[in-house]
């Protein structure tokens, strides 16, 4: 039997990098976003994919969900195209007014949850 100390040790190790990944608590919940425009970059890569969304007055980068959830759900690497019309519902984040990290997309006509 591994003593208490050990055991939360490993716990501690195992889980740093899912704290040190995500840093969720850089998005503003409370202000949800919705946002359409027009695909102007994709990308499809760990550990998010994203866009560059350009609205009407602004472009953003969108956060998107890791590339194996967003395949599962629907949404394919070549639906991400540039010059496509997408909207998204999301989070600002607090310190970059030009990101926001997406909840869900709407693409091609149709609706992708991505949290």
């Amino acid at each position: 039997m591994m003593p208490t100390a050990a055991r939360f040790a490993v716990l501690l190790a195992v889980s740093m990098p899912v704290f040190a990944h995500h840093g969720w608590s850089e998005y503003d919940s409370a202000k949800p976003l919705n946002l359409t425009g027009t695909i102007r970059e994709a990308g499809y890569e760990h550990p998010h994919g994203h866009i560059r969304l350009q609205t009407a007055d602004k472009r953003w980068l969108v956060v998107l969900a890791p590339p194996t959830r967003m395949t599962n759900r629907g949404l394919p690497a070549s639906s991400l195209q540039k010059g496509a019309h997408a909207s998204v519902m999301g989070y600002p984040n607090r310190n970059k007014a030009e990101e926001m990290r997406a909840e869900r997309i709407t693409i091609n006509g149709k609706t992708i949850e991505l949290r």
